[in-house]
């Protein structure tokens, strides 16, 4: 099966053009003010009036009030929500859009236990786990964490880049892969040479 691949932090036009152009699923928006890829709403609604047919634009929020989610939605398409902070399943479910709910993988998580909570999301996406870092640590976690059989789709995230994500296809076998860090010049600006490299290596991940 072919891995899915959302690039995440997008802020550029640019940036969202060379990762079109070699491949990506998905474009992450974040709109949560303590990132450095943080994008305001009249960014998030230019660069999404730029995606093409078939790839999808997901907003990435942490323990965003309810207000101000709903606003976002009105000004800015977005085909999928993401959350990353602690949010229950009643909160995420509230927007009637698709959504992934990250967890931050550490060891004695129960990773069935929140498949059953949020049985009706899209999927779950696997962080790294640091204290007080709600994502985009730029770092991995322990791969071996995660059970072979979960019940919703699987996007690995945490410190992925080209050199290791292809062992991380082969090795969780997720539905999807998410990066930002690792096709980054700096944070917040795309390298389009890492982006090609990192769809490499999910390609060489699959093999």
């Amino acid at each position: 099966m072919r891995t899915r691949v959302k690039i995440c932090g997008i802020t550029r036009l640019e940036d969202l053009q060379a990762a079109v152009a070699y491949g990506c699923d998905a474009i992450g928006l974040v709109f949560h003010a303590g990132s450095p890829r943080h994008v305001t709403v009249k960014q998030a609604a230019q660069l999404v009036a730029h995606l093409p047919p078939f790839v999808n634009a997901v907003g990435l929020f942490v323990n965003a009030p309810t207000d101000d989610v709903r606003a976002i939605l009105r000004e800015v398409r977005l085909d999928l929500l993401q959350f990353h902070g602690d949010e229950s399943p009643q909160y995420c479910r509230q927007f009637g859009v698709p959504y992934l709910k990250a967890v931050r993988v550490k060891p004695g998580l129960n990773l069935l236990q929140y498949t059953a909570d949020f049985d009706d999301a899209a999927g779950l996406l696997l962080d790294a786990y640091q204290e007080g870092v709600a994502g985009g640590t730029g770092q991995t976690f322990d791969w071996g964490l995660v059970p072979r059989e979960l019940p919703l789709p699987v996007v690995l995230a945490g410190g992925l880049n080209a050199a290791n994500v292809a062992d991380a296809i082969r090795q969780v076998r997720p539905y999807a892969v998410d990066v930002s860090g690792g096709v980054e010049q700096e944070k917040g600006i795309k390298d389009a040479d890492k982006i090609a490299a990192f769809m490499r290596g999910v390609r060489d991940g699959e093999v």
